[in-house]
């Protein structure tokens, strides 16, 4: 996969603007980090690359998609090859940690499933294979509410 962002903008309605045009580009095989003071914009960036925010102007490619040109439709597809992991765990403290982990493929079932929280088999041996991996392999039916901040993190 490669990503593409050339003269990324982000200005909020306050006229602060958090990018000044950035250009980046990242091969499939390449590891990139993102270092920078508090209020830089490394949040603001990411952000923009999945449309959690909105950029002001520029373009974000990936694999030669433009995102910021997706309607709902394409975007909920593009998002699936999009990780992104918050600074705030953003647990939902009264679902199990089963539950939390399942989120993640949300983008992949229908909303009526969504709402049941009825996920196709592979997907739950997936989750499960994955708690077992970081250690929470007893916990997949735990409210997070019960779980330490270390269990949290993982």
């Amino acid at each position: 996969m490669t990503l593409d962002v050339t003269g990324l903008r982000k200005v909020y309605p306050t006229g602060d603007e958090a990018l000044k045009g950035v250009d980046v580009s990242v091969g499939g095989s390449e590891t990139t980090a993102m270092i920078g003071p508090s209020g830089a914009g490394k949040s603001t960036f990411i952000r923009c690359i999945n449309r959690l925010t909105e950029p002001t102007e520029g373009s974000i490619e990936l694999d030669g998609t433009d995102l910021t040109g997706l309607d709902d439709d394409g975007l909920r597809e593009a998002r699936r090859d999009i990780g992104m992991i918050f600074q705030e765990y953003n647990l939902v403290e009264r679902l199990t940690v089963m539950e939390n982990v399942l989120t993640g493929r949300l983008g992949y079932v229908s909303g009526w499933q969504a709402f049941r929280r009825s996920f196709p088999p592979d997907d739950v041996e997936r989750a499960y294979e994955i708690l077992e991996r970081v250690g929470l392999g007893e916990m997949e039916d735990k409210r997070v509410d019960e779980l330490s901040g270390g269990q949290r993190q993982r």
